[in-house]
């Protein structure tokens, strides 16, 4: 049983306090006005609103008017559901299971834990007491300040926590298990703990490093001290997030906070960096200033996205980790966000049940980088000033997105509330539309906007417009912006003084901008040679690429452009263009396994990608650094999977070895080898896989495994890797990557998938109900397919099976298979006649 006191106020007389909580039983209640001027008043009833996830206390007389304190004795329940406070499994070193208690309260799951006040803006100060066995490590916010025995139960501890700062229930938290820790000191003074399964320690080394550097550059960067005397960072074993930033207790999944020197792969470290960092960033935005209300919830979270990016360039700047936010967050979000079932930034949520929805790509990463469009509109160095008035002036408040543009506005002297309203407040985004023309050694160009839609150029009547901050580039130097001018009308013209008719303009250098871009084709033909040569920035090369993808997913080019231009990157030696132009492939070879010449469109990637591969070859040399490892795992998977043959020998030969224990695989190949070897092999290949599945130590190469095992061909073994995946053997999080992995591999595996998740949609909604991990499983899926009459399967479905912390996620993957078939209807012949002339020889 647990007991709870407040100190609350009674603004007017009452018999009734109202109260968040789900899943709990009162036992008692009582009210007791302060300074013992009345009687303490028993509550007589007890009256919950399941649905509303409320309980209301009735009281027999009026509380009067004034401060008093609330006591309540309650029995909750821990649950399995990886949220409110669960119980989560671990198996001990010598293999015995057992349990750890943990919390996760974000968004509106603390109610479930103590009746409480659960809304972001309801601050407290919190003093948390725990009883555990005293073997176990027992951790909460704040530092404990008294440990005693409890004195009924000598195998009990009494752990008492210090008072917190004023805060959110949903940052509240506390984990009682069984942990080993690293230890470290900020050079500002803090205590920072990494804690890690028992006999792992070691593995809390990297997050730790990044931690210690990070608290004092955001210390810096914001000029506000963090707050507590302490911060530990904890490995959980079942978290159905990536990682918590409760104040002063951050907990992740072990894949997000463990490096092991010699099996953990390059992106794997580059991640620990990157969640490290971001949830780090919210110990001051979101923590110490909270949003106001969960429809602003992407300041919180799309802050943290663009500041974790600046966080791991600090620390580790031979990442360029910039170029690869416009890979990972830029292209994403202006993909979901050309969508008519997008959303706006801000998204008014009134039940609890549609806080989850919002925790997606557009939160995030639009989110991000819009952030990053503002930073570069304002510049560094007044950005930092607004932010810094802005934490000071709502620290341990609540602050609404106006607040913050109003800080921002007052540091720059720019009308950010006017700009930045445009991007948040309505959905999708722009696509530039630019024409030039030569006038003796001016450039003259036409440049208009209209609203970008994934099925074409939006034509009605009210078109949006947005506050376009646009920069334009030149020839001349590729990394300089020649000229910004804010488009705040549907369309104008620009000069650019002195540019040669040789040189070629190119706007939204730096690839900044949330928009696309539609070049006319004369503008198109002279950046092409950049490409080739290199002269374009890589992220502008990026950029372009991407652009250019998008805009024939949309019907407004053909996919034959695409690939010419792709055919242009065969000198390209940069990590994230070829991530980008991988992605991109994958996507089309996805949408072609829907006709008879699949193979085609293989055997154009193993053209693009063999000089590349055969550059990097399969041994890294002397001087190599982070992101040719990265590369090298991205070529060979790429080819072993369209079925190069000499990747595929030298693949099945050291996997032998690997798993004879003669020459065991380096971790950043172990990737690419898994999937080649699956993609062509057989039952005892994917036997083998899940015995080194089985015998896997660390999560991080569990989840490696568990990631490719849906690349086998076989009917057949395709279902025993579905069966896997619901099986003892995979963490509750982790299915859901598991099943995508079969959806994302062949034509067979998708349809599979889907009737996997049909077939088992009631142990999965139990599983993932309420939480995002829902939305991924059915997007995972879904959007390969390309069938008009899939769209409707699907409709039909999820009417009968309701999932509404998932309904935007259904509408988005019904209109994706509806794109996704509009476009093959399209361009298959174009593509597939494209793909043969390529080949035929020269007449």
């Amino acid at each position: 049983m647990s007991a709870m006191t407040y100190t609350s106020h009674v603004n007017l007389a009452t018999n009734q306090i109202v109260m968040n909580c789900a899943d709990i039983d009162i036992i008692t209640a009582s009210f007791v006005p302060e300074g013992g001027e009345g009687e303490e008043i028993n509550a007589t009833g007890f009256n919950y609103q399941n649905e509303d996830e409320k309980v209301t206390l009735s009281f027999p007389s009026a509380l009067q008017k004034g401060s008093g304190t609330l006591k309540i004795d309650f029995v909750g329940e821990l649950n399995d559901k990886m949220k409110g406070f669960y119980r989560s499994k671990y198996a001990t070193p010598a293999g015995e299971i057992r349990y750890a208690a943990v919390t996760q309260f974000e968004a509106t799951d603390a109610r479930r834990a103590f009746p409480c006040w659960d809304e972001p803006a309801i601050k407290a100060t919190f003093d948390i007491s725990l009883i555990v066995p005293k073997d176990r490590v027992a951790l909460s916010n704040m530092n404990v300040i008294d440990r005693k025995p409890h004195p009924e139960d000598d195998s009990l501890l009494e752990v008492k926590f210090a008072t917190t700062p004023i805060m959110s229930t949903y940052l509240v938290a506390f984990v009682i298990g069984e942990y080993d820790f690293v230890e470290g000191q900020s050079s500002d003074g803090v205590t920072v703990r990494v804690y890690t399964p028992t006999g792992k320690a070691e593995q809390g080394k990297f997050a730790l490093e990044v931690a210690v550097k990070t608290l004092p550059f955001y210390n810096d960067y914001f000029n506000v001290p963090y707050p507590l005397p302490k911060i530990d960072l904890i490995a959980i074993a079942d978290f159905a997030a990536g990682a918590m930033e409760n104040w002063g207790l951050v907990t992740y999944r072990e894949t997000a906070l463990l490096i092991d020197p010699k099996n953990s792969c390059s992106s794997s470290r580059q991640w620990v960096a990157l969640v490290v960092g971001h949830e780090l960033a919210h110990q001051w935005f979101g923590n110490l200033v909270t949003m106001e209300w969960w429809t602003h919830l992407w300041l919180n979270e799309g802050f943290a996205s663009w500041i974790e990016y600046l966080c791991v360039d600090h620390c580790f700047p031979d990442y360029d980790i910039w170029t690869q936010f416009v890979s990972a967050d830029y292209t994403r979000a202006l993909d979901l966000d050309a969508l008519d079932n997008s959303h706006p930034i801000e998204v008014n949520v009134g039940h609890p049940s549609e806080v989850d929805e919002i925790f997606d790509a557009i939160s995030y990463s639009k989110g991000a980088s819009v952030i990053r469009m503002l930073h570069n509109y304002i510049g560094d160095e007044d950005f930092r000033k607004g932010m810094h008035s802005y934490l000071l002036k709502f620290q341990h408040k609540n602050a609404a997105t106006e607040d913050l543009w109003d800080c921002l506005e007052q540091a720059s002297g720019k009308p950010i509330a006017l700009v930045m309203s445009s991007w948040t407040k309505q959905m999708g985004f722009p696509i530039i539309v630019v024409d030039q023309e030569q006038q003796g050694d001016d450039r003259i160009l036409k440049i208009s906007q209209k609203k970008f839609c994934a099925s074409g150029p939006h034509n009605g009547e009210d078109c949006p417009n947005w506050m376009v901050p646009i920069s334009i580039c030149t020839g001349e130097d590729p990394g300089c912006t020649k000229l910004k001018v804010l488009l705040d009308s549907p369309e104008t013209t620009i000069t650019i003084n002195n540019v040669s008719p040789d040189q070629w303009v190119k706007i939204n250098p730096g690839t900044v901008g949330f928009y696309r871009i539609q070049y006319s084709s004369a503008m198109l033909e002279s950046l092409l040679p950049g490409i080739r040569d290199l002269t374009l920035l890589p992220v502008d090369r990026l950029g372009l690429q991407n652009d250019l993808f998008s805009l024939s997913r949309a019907g407004m080019i053909s996919t034959v452009e695409v690939l010419k231009l792709m055919e242009a990157f065969v000198n390209e030696p940069n990590y994230t263009v070829w991530s980008d132009l991988s992605c991109n492939l994958g996507v089309l070879s996805s949408l072609l396994s829907h006709t008879d010449f699949h193979e085609e469109i293989q055997e154009f990637i193993r053209d693009l990608f063999t000089p590349i591969g055969l550059k990097l070859g399969w041994e890294c040399k002397q001087g190599e650094g982070h992101l040719d490892a990265l590369l090298r795992g991205l070529v060979l998977g790429k080819l072993g999977k369209a079925g190069h043959k000499p990747t595929l020998e030298e693949a099945r030969r050291r996997f032998k070895d690997h798993v004879e224990g003669k020459q065991i695989l380096s971790a950043d190949l172990r990737s690419p080898v898994y999937l080649t070897v699956l993609k062509h092999g057989d039952s005892a290949t994917l036997d083998t896989m899940l015995k080194l599945h089985k015998q896997a130590d660390m999560q991080e190469e569990k989840n490696r495994i568990e990631r490719v095992l849906g690349a086998i061909s076989a009917p057949d073994l395709i279902q025993k890797v579905l069966t896997f995946a619901l099986s003892e053997d995979v963490r509750p999080q982790d299915t859901v990557s598991v099943i995508g992995g079969v959806a994302g591999s062949s034509k067979h595996g998708r349809k599979a998938a889907w009737k996997f998740v049909k077939d088992n949609w009631e142990e999965l909604h139990n599983r993932y109900q309420g939480g995002f991990l829902i939305s991924r499983l059915i997007k995972l899926s879904l959007d390969g397919f390309a069938i008009d009459k899939m769209a409707a399967e699907v409709k039909s479905f999820f009417e009968s099976h309701h999932a509404p912390a998932a309904e935007r996620t259904v509408q988005q993957c019904c209109e994706n298979i509806l794109l996704n078939a509009a476009w093959l209807k399209r361009d298959a012949d174009d593509i597939h006649q494209y793909l043969l002339k390529r080949k035929a020889p020269p007449v």
